[in-house]
């Protein structure tokens, strides 16, 4: 049986090397994965983001399910440690029940039964289209589209489609969110000289760039695939999965992209990496933390 991190050792791994002793605490909450290396890759985000903020502020990240340290738990560590106020930081794409219900509801719990209701400084906004994600989306999706072959049909470039994939919600706004992405990420202008965007450099038309769902949300990744092969405009499919770590369910999208290739041996799939641990989506996190303190002092 796979070993996850101990409560013990996730907190081990993200203390910052600050300068003196911060009074201003993160509670980086993550929605939780039975996925050893999902868990081990959020502690690994969460010494990121540490890093960052060391010397101003004490990082404690925690889960929602599945794993330890709880928000129960991780809002006592923070108290232990000295936190004053405390700004909660949910570790979300999209706002949807969890940000709405779920993760308000067990902090408040926690703070009521300490008595600390006066120390929670606010809740950071989900990371959704800040400018580093975008950056980041765009990146996992260039690497996709790089890596394969040219290739010609007929003399042309072969008909590339692209298909973004949401965990899915049922709160609609987290859908359209999620759509909006799709289209900031291919049609939006790049930082480079000639401002052109993914679209353009890789001959992406609007017919082949869609978005769809895991679950909870329509259209549904099969269908979508089944709809691209049916259309016979595409010989090659890039499948972006936007997701944060690794787990069942990158691995079930995964599974279902092999299927479609499978069954439509004429086309090319390509799965794109997960976003990961990386440095883009610290940033962004730091980046909601900075703009809530700042509400907070100018309100």
């Amino acid at each position: 049986m796979e070993r996850c991190a101990s409560p013990e050792e996730a907190t081990s791994i993200t203390q910052p090397a600050s300068v003196g002793h911060p009074t201003h605490g993160i509670l980086l909450i993550g929605h939780g994965t039975r996925d050893q290396r999902g868990t081990e890759e959020f502690f690994e985000l969460g010494n990121r983001l540490a890093s960052l903020l060391a010397g101003r502020s004490i990082v404690q990240p925690c889960l929602l399910e599945f794993q330890s340290p709880t928000i129960d738990e991780g809002w006592r560590r923070l108290l232990d440690a000295g936190a004053k106020r405390i700004t909660v930081s949910p570790l979300l794409l999209f706002a949807a029940g969890h940000a709405k219900s779920d993760i308000p509801d067990a902090v408040e719990a926690v703070a009521r039964q300490t008595q600390t209701l006066d120390r929670i400084a606010g809740y950071s906004r989900p990371i959704s289209r800040q400018p580093h994600m975008i950056d980041l989306v765009r990146e996992r999706l260039a690497e996709s589209l790089e890596s394969v072959s040219v290739g010609e049909m007929d003399n042309a470039p072969i008909p590339t489609a692209v298909v973004m994939v949401g965990r899915g919600s049922l709160d609609p706004c987290a859908s359209s969110d999620m759509r909006l992405l799709t289209e900031v990420t291919v049609h939006g202008r790049l930082k480079q000289a000639d401002s052109s965007s993914i679209a353009d450099l890789h001959a992406i038309d609007a017919g082949g760039l869609l978005t769809t769902f895991y679950a909870m949300a329509q259209p549904r990744l099969p269908d979508t695939l089944e709809q691209i092969a049916a259309s016979g405009r595409f010989g090659r499919v890039i499948v972006q999965p936007h997701l944060l770590f690794s787990g069942r369910l990158y691995d079930a999208i995964e599974r279902q992209t092999k299927e479609a290739a499978a069954k439509f041996s004429e086309i090319e799939f390509v799965i794109s990496r997960y976003l990961g641990p990386d440095a883009k989506v610290a940033a962004a996190i730091a980046d909601r933390i900075d703009s809530l303190q700042s509400e907070n002092v100018g309100g």
